[in-house]
């Protein structure tokens, strides 16, 4: 979650909910569920879950370069017991020049 930075109008932020507690499930749903059982090996059922999308983002501060963006998800899912987070990202990682962060003790995904 670092600073990402939208103000030159490059890239976008979308998300997604699934409310699927008395509903059929979508494939996007059935695979996160599929996840969480192959992550944790035990069953899951999802009763909600939410995918947000940040497209082509560009690294803090976008005023001097958007040519380097990163695409990458969170998807939210509970069972209304248990709650859980799966982070996605683009293939080929972070595309952001991480040296020249205000930070340099970077990482993808939390600790």
């Amino acid at each position: 979650w670092d600073n990402a930075d939208f103000s030159r109008g490059v890239g976008t932020t979308f998300y997604q909910e699934f409310s699927t507690l008395n509903t059929a499930k979508p494939p996007f749903v059935r695979d996160v569920e599929a996840k969480v059982r192959q992550y944790l090996r035990s069953s899951y059922s999802a009763a909600w879950t939410l995918k947000i999308t940040w497209e082509k983002a560009p690294v803090y501060t976008a005023r001097t370069d958007t040519r380097k963006t990163i695409t990458y998800q969170a998807v939210l899912t509970t069972d209304g017991f248990r709650s859980y987070i799966l982070m996605l990202y683009q293939d080929g990682g972070m595309q952001w020049d991480y040296t020249r962060l205000t930070s340099t003790n970077v990482l993808i995904g939390y600790t």
